[in-house]
């Protein structure tokens, strides 16, 4: 069932100074989605890069239940709450180019909801079927307003063949209802794969036949921002080129979580935290070595 939308997509009114124009705050309200390029530079990046390589390849350094593994097999899918586990990765949390732009959108201070690293390996990188996060986080978390959005900072080359994001632009103005109930701890399978808590093939084929899909690509250095009821997934990969993402959420403090609103018990905090503190966003270089 599809439901209208009551609350803004867009808490941010244009002005001199703004960290966006005019021209993306409307694109950004209409289509729900917005591709900034070059936000990060090649030192920068590489600083990324080094990071992810390092949190990838020792594991054995991280908590071992923020990391998911993909469906049936040992290759990393992600790893959660990477902004309490690396400096590096906190310090992009908090830098003014992504929290800065978040603030301005959502009209608010705002906090890490949630933050993960994604790695989609090659040949082996399984697919994450359409979903909304607000439904889950607003069901499952206790968010209770659509008052957060999501920023994807590429990290290795998207192309349209290696399993990139996919949306559906203007989704985000519909609530879809999702039937069934999600059972006891259901984040321990749908963080691999999702069975519950999705869309029916009727929304989802009526919202695609009304606003098309897009699959937004970039080299390393772009950052995609989403809003959080945007109809959202990805194809696998099944070619040779992996992709890499730093993903973080962003949430308002006065949207901070309460009971969820129909789960028996919340989700662990490295999947939704419910420390409302806000960050301070921090402007300058990203370098490996955070001051």
């Amino acid at each position: 069932m599809l439901l209208p939308r009551h609350d803004p997509v867009t808490h941010a009114v244009w002005r001199p100074g703004a960290p966006l124009a005019r021209e993306q705050i409307e694109q950004f309200d209409r289509d729900g989605y917005l591709v900034l390029e070059d936000v990060f530079g090649a030192d920068e990046i590489t600083t990324l890069q080094d990071e992810t390589a390092r949190l990838l390849g020792d594991p054995s350094s991280l908590d071992t239940e923020t990391i998911i593994t993909e469906p049936g097999g040992s290759e990393i899918r992600s790893i959660f709450e990477i902004h309490a586990q690396s400096a590096i990765m906190a310090r992009l949390a908090a830098d003014e180019r992504l929290a800065g732009v978040a603030r301005f959108l959502l009209g608010d201070q705002v906090y890490v909801h949630q933050s993960r690293l994604n790695y989609k390996p090659g040949f082996q990188g399984k697919e994450f079927y359409w979903h909304s996060d607000f439904e889950t986080w607003h069901t499952e978390d206790g968010m209770p307003r659509m008052r957060a959005l999501s920023m994807s900072v590429l990290l290795a080359e998207n192309t349209p063949n290696n399993g990139p994001l996919m949306l559906i632009p203007g989704s985000q103005r519909v609530f879809v209802t999702c039937a069934g109930e999600a059972p006891d701890d259901h984040y321990k399978m749908s963080l691999k794969k999702q069975e519950y808590g999705v869309p029916d093939e009727q929304s989802l084929t009526e919202l695609a036949h009304r606003n098309g899909i897009v699959a937004p690509v970039g080299k390393p250095g772009t950052v995609i921002i989403f809003d959080c009821n945007m109809m959202h997934g990805s194809n696998g990969n099944i070619t040779p080129f992996p992709r890499a993402n730093a993903f973080l959420v962003y949430n308002a403090v006065s949207n901070r979580l309460q009971a969820p609103f129909a789960a028996s018990k919340p989700r662990p905090r490295f999947i939704a935290a419910r420390d409302a503190t806000p960050l301070t966003p921090v402007s300058g270089e990203l370098t490996a070595e955070p001051a």
